[in-house]
């Protein structure tokens, strides 16, 4: 089954609801990076979750998801677009492989002194003139101490930040990241019920119901059947399954773009301690690499594409 997310809503209440599931997406972030396994877990809660709102986006643009921990993980990063193209990292610190186990609570990784924060940014792609991109900065606590999940993170965020009642079921393994969202719409939520059919105690019960499925089982079931299994007596519409996929936006021309505002003398003082120039892509793991001839027809060319070396030939 390819990695699909299903939005769906409930006939007689405000009540909206996602599953998302990862596999393929997820094994491409898996396969460019090695982390360990509480990392591992929380970066593909954190995919999973950030496809959950971006179902939701209203502008074609990009939801980026950041974690900047004061622990030993200092940042990580999910970026997800309107159409569900994905990327994901993080950044451990050096004494990292010394203080994590199998055992280390997203407390412990990322909020271990009450500094840890949660960035939420909305980033349309057509902004008018001077517009900046939406963002929301959430603590990792909240009135009754720190929030031990990525589930009470969002939930914390959606309803500080959105005004919105919502439920997250988050899960990610070696093999799929997966999740489920509910949500209370206000209002009658664009429904428009016949007499009576409106039921108050929808979300209540659709909630307790969601509270029923264990990790395990969002793990090592399909979506369908972990729908089916909850909400197999609720009149339910479906929509149009949305297909998730990896990808980076990283290329030669935008490092070349970077290294260009960096200013010559910059990049020269590089050239001339190493002998060339190397980034990484912290995503997908690319390499790319100028040597001082590219970088003087960097800085004296119109384009990349004037002089460089030919894309086949490139270093990366």
């Amino acid at each position: 089954m390819s990695d699909q997310l299903q939005k769906f809503m409930f006939s007689a209440a405000p009540v909206r609801g996602e599953i998302v599931s990862l596999r393929n997406t997820w094994q491409d972030v898996l396969t460019r990076r090695d982390y360990p396994a509480p990392v591992r877990t929380i970066l593909g809660e954190m995919m999973a979750a950030c496809a959950l709102l971006s179902a939701n986006l209203k502008f074609d643009g990009t939801l980026v998801m950041q974690i900047f921990g004061d622990g030993p993980v200092k940042m990580l990063v999910v970026q997800c677009s309107s159409n569900l193209t994905m990327r994901a990292t993080a950044k451990l610190s050096g004494e990292a492989g010394h203080t994590i186990d199998d055992t280390t609570s997203l407390v412990d990784l990322v909020n271990a002194s009450g500094h840890g924060r949660c960035v939420i940014t909305l980033d349309p792609t057509d902004k008018q003139p001077g517009q900046q991109p939406y963002q929301s900065i959430v603590p990792l606590s909240g009135v009754s101490g720190p929030l031990k999940s990525i589930a009470e993170v969002l939930e914390h965020y959606m309803h500080h930040s959105e005004q919105l009642d919502t439920r997250m079921w988050l899960a990610a393994n070696t093999e799929r990241a997966v999740g489920m969202l509910l949500q209370k719409l206000p209002g009658d939520g664009g429904i428009v019920p016949h007499p009576g059919e409106l039921d108050a105690d929808t979300w209540e019960r659709v909630c307790t119901l969601g509270g029923t499925l264990s990790q395990s089982e969002l793990l090592s079931e399909e979506p369908e059947t972990v729908f089916r299994r909850l909400f197999w007596q609720e009149n339910v519409q479906h929509f149009e399954p949305v297909t998730a996929r990896f990808e980076c936006t990283c290329s030669r021309e935008k490092v070349g773009a970077m290294l260009k505002m960096l200013g010559r003398a910059e990049v020269d003082s590089v050239i001339e301690e190493r002998g060339h120039v190397e980034i990484h892509c912290e995503f997908c793991n690319q390499r790319y690499e100028f040597d001082p001839v590219d970088v003087a027809q960097l800085f004296v060319a119109s384009g990349l594409s004037q002089g460089v070396t030919p894309a086949a030939a490139q270093r990366h």
